[in-house]
């Protein structure tokens, strides 16, 4: 199967995913908890934030966006957001963030992996900017923390003979 094929293949995929469930960007401010439940079902992960509660939905490893539906105490949506943006990156606190606050904002990654000039993980996830295929790469020491991240393009959709 050639690049250009499977990205053909990779973007009906994520097509047929996203018309599967309905979108969080859709969910009015105020809607209850058990409405956010019913319209777009089980998050992926749920997490506690200082004046309510997080709910994620990812769609990684396959898909390219992690919506994050923030509820305040009493239940409420108060805010919903894609958290893989470029413009949100920047939120990312080196040496101060840890395993925990990456989870929390950009749920369980596409991949974790390793690479000799660093001793820890390389979590990755995938994304859009401005429909092109790029990678959010976090570096994530022994200890938890992260010491750096970067972005870059997602070689695997780059056509034959690109530049």
């Amino acid at each position: 199967m050639t690049v250009l094929q499977r990205f053909a293949l990779a973007a009906a995929v994520a097509a047929l995913v996203a018309g599967c469930a309905s979108e969080p960007q859709r969910l009015a401010p105020g809607t209850g908890r058990a409405e956010v439940l019913q319209q777009l079902g089980m998050p992926t992960a749920s997490y506690p934030l200082p004046t309510g509660e997080r709910l994620q939905y990812s769609r990684q490893p396959a898909g390219f966006a992690v919506n994050n539906v923030d509820l305040d105490a009493a239940g409420r949506v108060v805010a919903v957001t894609q958290a893989l943006d470029e413009r949100l990156f920047g939120q990312i606190a080196v040496d101060q963030w840890r395993v925990a606050d990456v989870l929390r904002a950009f749920g369980r990654p596409e991949l974790v992996s390793r690479v000799g000039s660093f001793g820890g993980d390389v979590w990755q996830w995938r994304y859009l900017q401005l429909n092109s295929p790029r990678l959010l790469y976090i570096y994530i020491d022994p200890q938890g923390i992260v010491r750096r991240y970067h972005t870059g393009d997602d070689l695997r959709f780059v056509p034959p003979n690109w530049p």
